[in-house]
């Protein structure tokens, strides 16, 4: 039985709630952990059904694993490789499971893995990959719906991304990790999640200069130099910045903790601008609040640090209920204003040209049923209904659950009234959470 959030809008948020670890990082974390013949541990590790993916990807290629969802940390001992394939019943949920191909080629100098799936906002090719690979040494094949990488050795290289692609950044870095002499990966992607998989490769013995520059260089190291080793998985900057929206869009105040506040400079600039309060609590700490309604904005999504495209749809949402009228314009990717019908459905006034979308304030947004697109889309219409008069259904949780653990838990122990249940029962923890308004 699908599965559904009901959220009775119009509470102010307030109090502490604290962040787990980077979704878009410890994919990377544990699909690097295969070039390693032992063990590996990862802590901080959040529990989220992308997470479920990734393992069993490594699980089906032969390593083994254990998932300890209390103490938040995944032991990977890949020790023995025995599949060098990837198959499309997995990667095609999740395409970040993609990366495993970098991996792969690196350690077994053969891989097949399945063209990438994930969210439904907009083309995502693969072209800078593969013409990465190719430049290390790799024959490529794409047959079938699969990738077919094989090489008898991978060189350095220096190879140019035309954008800064994250996906291809990194797996070109795991791919060049232990290919012969240094390879240098020229306009690299520059997001912090780039610089915690260098530090986890360094960690195991890699040997890697400049991540979080344009420029990022590899020294390939021979398989017997990586080594065991423990590492802590930064947090998520998405879901600290969900957070922190949340908050505003009540005008409550409350502190975000385990947060990285380098990570977020430009968003915290936007919401400063847009009126709210942002403070350095403690230093790794937010203390953020909003008393009045807050003004428009406008802003562009970029490549880190410019604005972070995983926070459009929700700034989108603080945006349909403040004064003026604020103009986004989605850069990347060309499907990424799913969650407009679902917002006009509530009450938005947003006019869509392309990439551009026109928001003009409202009062108030009014509650209705609507349904998660993708990741983002979804927690951007949770807001939604806790910002609206009266009630929202939100649909098709399974997006929302790739990428934010313990969602309604968290809103809960700030004061919002949201539930999980599915048509005929409210789901154990639900239960007693304004049940007159659910039964």
């Amino acid at each position: 039985m699908a599965e559904k959030f009901k959220i009775q809008g119009g509470e102010t948020l307030k109090g502490e709630v604290s962040v787990g670890g980077a979704k878009n990082s410890v994919l990377k974390l544990l699909a690097a952990s295969i070039l390693v013949k032992g063990q590996t541990k990862i802590y901080n590790v959040p529990q989220l059904t992308d997470v479920e993916i990734m393992l069993n990807v490594l699980s089906d290629l032969g390593a083994k694993y254990d998932y300890d969802k209390k103490e938040k940390s995944v032991v990977v001992d890949a020790s023995e490789i025995t599949s060098i394939t990837a198959k499309y019943e997995l990667v095609s949920k999740m395409r970040a499971s993609f990366i495993i191909l970098g991996a792969l080629v690196s350690r077994c100098h053969e891989a097949i893995v399945a063209l990438p799936g994930g969210c439904a906002i907009g083309e995502r090719r693969v072209d800078f990959h593969i013409k990465g690979l190719e430049a290390l040494g790799a024959k490529i094949k794409i047959e079938n719906g699969y990738v077919h990488a094989k090489t008898s050795r991978l060189v350095g290289a220096d190879i140019y991304l035309d954008i800064p692609s994250v996906g291809a950044t990194e797996n070109l870095m795991l791919a060049a990790v232990l290919a012969e002499g240094s390879t240098r990966i020229q306009n690299a992607a520059q997001e912090p999640e780039i610089i915690d998989l260098a530090n986890f490769l360094n960690t195991i013995g890699a040997d890697i200069q400049g991540a979080g520059t344009s420029e990022i260089i590899i020294n390939g190291v021979k398989a017997e130099n990586l080594h065991s080793a423990e590492y802590t998985t930064i947090p998520d900057r998405i879901e600290a910045g969900t957070f922190m929206a949340a908050v505003v869009a009540t005008r409550g105040k409350a502190i975000i903790r385990n947060v990285y506040p380098a990570h977020l400079t430009f968003f915290n600039d936007k919401l400063i601008k847009m009126g709210a309060s942002i403070k350095l609590a403690e230093p790794t700490a937010i203390e953020v609040s909003c008393k009045n309604r807050l003004n428009s904005i406008n802003f562009v999504t970029q490549p880190y640090p410019g604005f972070p495209t995983d926070l459009q749809a929700i700034a989108m949402t603080l945006l349909t209920t403040s004064n003026g009228v604020g103009i986004i314009t989605e850069s990347l990717y060309e499907n990424r204003f799913m969650q407009v019908p679902d917002l006009r459905r509530m009450g938005a006034d947003i006019h869509q040209d392309r990439n551009h979308a026109i928001v003009k304030g409202v009062k108030n947004l009014t509650g209705a049923t609507v349904a998660a697109s993708d990741l983002r889309a979804g927690a951007a219409l949770v807001i939604a209904g806790l910002m609206a008069n009266g009630e929202t259904i939100v649909e098709k949780l399974h997006h929302i659950d790739r990428g934010y653990e313990e969602f309604e838990a968290k809103i809960t122990s700030l004061g919002g009234k949201i539930i999980r249940y599915d048509d005929e029962n409210l789901t154990n923890n639900a239960k007693g959470v304004f049940n007159e308004s659910c039964l």
